[in-house]
């Protein structure tokens, strides 16, 4: 079945560009310029499988969007690519940091986004167990995307949600911090390896005396 897209930029040129790419490999695509058309849109239920997301549109700063998506319930797990000319260093942890899945930045390969694209949904796929259990005391609901310890709800941002669903993915397994940065953003991962250091202390906080999950992380839980 082919994926939805949908493409938020005021650029006509980059908007066509995107999308033409796109259709060759037969993505369905939506095209939108403002970020208020595209918040229409959604309203009426009609959800992309993946976002592409300009940071500079004429009537909603690009953060402030992914932010107000990632704060919708029923908007929150569809992946979200940026595409921006900014490249400062700040702007692409930003980004990553508030829930997106990828960041590009201008000019780009029309080629290397619509792999950047693939690898994205990818990630995405469900797996054939929506439930992850981990010993008697933690629950990963993959569907809800809830964890659960000793029966209490985990109170986990969606990178946290992601790292710890990856951990518990494959017992047994340590993970370096390469692999959780490629499972968490396949790209542009190199200067952002400090990042999943936050996220593996806000987890091991989170899950308190769970100690056993702990030593799955080499080199980023110590």
């Amino acid at each position: 079945m082919s994926k939805h897209i949908a493409i938020v930029e005021d650029n006509k040129e980059i908007r066509e560009l995107v999308a033409q790419n796109l259709f060759k490999f037969n993505f369905i695509v939506h095209k939108f310029s403002f970020g208020s058309e595209f918040l229409r849109y959604l309203e009426q239920k009609l959800y992309p499988d993946l976002i592409i997301l300009d940071i500079m549109l004429p009537d909603w700063d690009g953060f402030e969007l992914l932010k107000y998506l990632k704060n919708d319930p029923k908007l929150k797990e569809i992946p979200v690519i940026m595409l921006t000319a900014r490249t400062e260093e700040a702007d692409k942890v930003l980004g990553l940091e508030m829930g997106a899945d990828d960041y590009i930045t201008k000019p780009f390969s029309p080629r290397e986004l619509v792999a950047r694209v693939k690898s994205v949904l990818r990630r995405y796929e469900k797996t054939t167990s929506e439930i992850i259990t981990y010993g008697d005391e933690l629950v990963i609901d993959l569907e809800s995307n809830q964890a659960y310890l000793r029966g209490q709800t985990l109170q986990l941002t969606a990178t946290e949600f992601k790292i710890l669903s990856l951990l518990v993915s494959r017992p047994g397994k340590v993970f370096s911090r390469e692999e959780i940065l490629s499972h968490l953003w396949g790209h542009d991962k190199d200067t952002l390896e400090r990042t999943v250091d936050a996220h593996i202390s806000n987890l091991r906080k989170k899950l308190g005396r769970t100690r056993s999950i702990h030593q799955k992380c080499k080199g980023a839980w110590v």
